[in-house]
């Protein structure tokens, strides 16, 4: 298997890719084919040490940036680390790719240069998503700003197959995110959604989900627009972010409250990798033709190693093909 990766995506790159593809070589049995300024990667491979027995470079002379427009990057920057991946990846030369740059270029590179499953409207990001009980699914976590009742409908089969063949979540529950519990709440689209999924016979639907049980677990896999998702994922992300800084500022306030601290380190340190996003790699993007998976923009080496694990392990489970036969 080959698995491409833009070397030059992400707040970090390129040296927090090469550092994570440097640990991730000893765990995964897949070629790694890096696509970027060939002078660079080289450069940094030698000074990190990386076994160069599975790795391959792709030059490149162009690099999709956070504040390029989606489309106008697909179609002026075809040698651009990420767009040249696609090319690849559509041409067969890749099995998977994986970037940590512009989530909307990588969305309409996915759509333009690889292209949709048959009976997909809208791909969507599904995105790993930490509760008390374990790991539900997001889906969708970014890709589509506004969608409509199909979309969703086609987010909760996505989204439970993930769960499933992943995850390994056997008869995984499906809810809709909604302001209120009950089957009458919500706007007009989520109300047709609702009675689009109910009719779904082949995922185990248990109606809507409200934002507050998200945290605990009551459902498997979170359907929601692709906006409302990124909101849930930012806004967890925030909270971790700031109860960590109020835990720590407690802990640090004086010396008796150091020694409670040792007592309970393992406990905090626990609970901090469960909610750390490096631990999850990346998100697909599902409903493309081939393995896509989109790493968090501020990946550290970490992240990107457990993003190629991740690719790895959904190239093995058939992923892809799974939702294709499913459909």
């Amino acid at each position: 298997m080959r698995i491409g990766i833009d070397a030059f995506g992400g707040d970090n790159a390129p040296e927090a890719v090469i550092l994570g593809v440097k640990e991730a070589l000893n765990s995964i049995e897949s070629n790694i084919v890096l696509y970027g300024d060939e002078s660079t990667i080289v450069r940094l491979l030698t000074k990190h040490e990386v076994n160069l027995q599975k790795i391959e470079i792709v030059h490149t002379t162009q690099i999709v940036s956070g504040e390029d427009k989606p489309v106008m990057a697909v179609k002026k920057k075809k040698d651009s680390s990420m767009i040249k991946g696609l090319i690849d990846l559509r041409k067969k030369e890749l099995d998977a790719f994986l970037s940590a740059g512009n989530t909307g270029a990588l969305l309409a590179g996915g759509l333009l240069k690889v292209g949709r499953i048959k009976g997909i409207d809208r791909p969507a990001l599904v995105s790993v998503y930490p509760t008390n009980k374990g790991i539900s699914v997001l889906a969708d976590a970014g890709a589509n700003a506004e969608c409509k009742a199909r979309n969703l409908k086609e987010f909760s089969i996505m989204g439970s197959l993930y769960a499933k063949e992943i995850l390994q979540i056997e008869n995984p529950k499906v809810g809709l995110v909604n302001i209120g519990d009950e089957k009458g709440k919500g706007t007009a689209l989520v109300k047709e959604a609702y009675e689009e999924i109910e009719k779904l016979d082949n995922i185990n639907f248990i109606g809507n989900v409200e934002a507050r049980d998200i945290s605990f677990g009551q459902v498997d896999v979170i359907v929601c627009d692709g906006f409302t998702g990124n909101i849930i994922l930012k806004l967890s992300e925030g909270v971790v972010k700031s109860l960590s800084d109020m835990f720590k500022n407690v802990f640090m306030k004086n010396v008796f409250t150091k020694i409670s601290a040792l007592a309970v380190k393992s406990g905090l340190s626990d609970i901090k990798k469960k909610l750390d996003y490096s631990e999850y790699g990346g998100a697909p993007l599902l409903g493309v033709k081939e393995l896509i998976v989109k790493a968090h923009g501020s990946s550290n080496p970490k992240a990107f190693k457990n993003a190629i694990i991740y690719a790895e392990k959904a190239l093995k489970n058939d992923l892809i093909g799974k939702i294709e036969k499913n459909l």
